[in-house]
């Protein structure tokens, strides 16, 4: 049943919201008529989500790749913030901005209903920004069922505490050698572990050669990290440049119609002007 719900959750909350109580009508039909009461159930148990949540989750559901970016910059926020490295989070600061709002923008651009001027971006832009600081509610963002918008009011993650070794005082127990003692008269006994034999010069190159391995595939996974996150950026700015374009174009438009309408009203008062002098002769 569980995958068949996913799937219904999934479609439910994808389709707009004033879709929302026909679809989950039929799809507990469809259920019923299957005779799956357990699932009929718990599709009729699923709430209609708010425009705000199926703004978030539709981008969920349609750009999983643009959330899954949202969430890594998610994770580098966090680290930052408890090694406590202040350049660092001031460089992810920024993007933090750009990001949410090339999110919301994209969001918006997905539901296909034309200018954002009636959307609630700001509570999409919130819910964003509560994934970056929130592990939790980046994980309900992923799953594209949020049924409101999400605000973080939290100042962040504790930065864990820097830990040193201090001199002095007991030593660790790993680190004590307790002999075993039998009976009061019986010499102190303990434990000795042999010590292994050099390696040989076959071992060593073995060793070596593995290391180099282990070496070269670790630098292949950080070049294919650091390309895939580069890639990545260079969409999100892509992103925001398309969606900066296309708000000069609609604010272009404004200006056209409001320049039309002028000149309609002008060739009024013309002719008005006009007809008044053929009455004057």
């Amino acid at each position: 049943m569980a995958d068949a719900l996913a799937a219904v959750t999934a479609r439910l909350y994808s389709a707009p919201p004033e879709d929302f109580i026909a679809l989950r009508g039929e799809e507990v039909a469809k259920a019923r008529s299957a005779r799956d009461t357990a699932l009929a159930a718990a599709i009729g148990k699923l709430r209609k989500p708010t425009v705000a949540a199926w703004l978030v989750n539709r981008l969920a559901h349609e750009r999983p790749d643009l959330v899954a970016e949202l969430l890594e910059l998610a994770e580098e926020l966090r680290a930052a913030q408890r090694e406590l490295r202040g350049a660092d989070l001031r460089e992810l600061s920024v993007r933090r901005r750009g990001t949410v709002s090339a999110l919301a923008r994209e969001a918006v651009r997905l539901a296909g209903r034309g200018s954002a001027g009636n959307l609630p971006v700001a509570e999409v832009e919130a819910t964003f920004a509560a994934a970056l600081a929130d592990a939790e509610v980046a994980a309900e963002v992923r799953a594209g069922r949020l049924t409101k918008a999400l605000e973080y009011t939290g100042f962040g993650e504790t930065p864990r505490p820097n830990l040193r070794l201090v001199q002095g005082g007991p030593a660790p127990a790993a680190a004590t050698v307790t002999p075993v003692r039998g009976a009061p008269d019986e010499p102190s006994t303990a434990t000795v572990t042999p010590m292994r034999s050099a390696p040989d010069a076959s071992e060593r190159e073995r060793r070596a050669e593995a290391r180099r391995r282990e070496e070269e595939r670790r630098r292949a996974e950080e070049e294919h990290a650091r390309l895939k996150k580069q890639a990545r950026r260079e969409l999100m700015t892509a992103l925001q440049q398309v969606a900066d374009a296309e708000n000069a174009k609609a604010e272009a438009e404004r200006a056209v119609a409001a320049a039309d309408k002028a000149i309609q009203q002008a060739e009024k008062r013309v002719k008005i002007a006009q007809d008044a002098l053929a009455d004057l002769g």
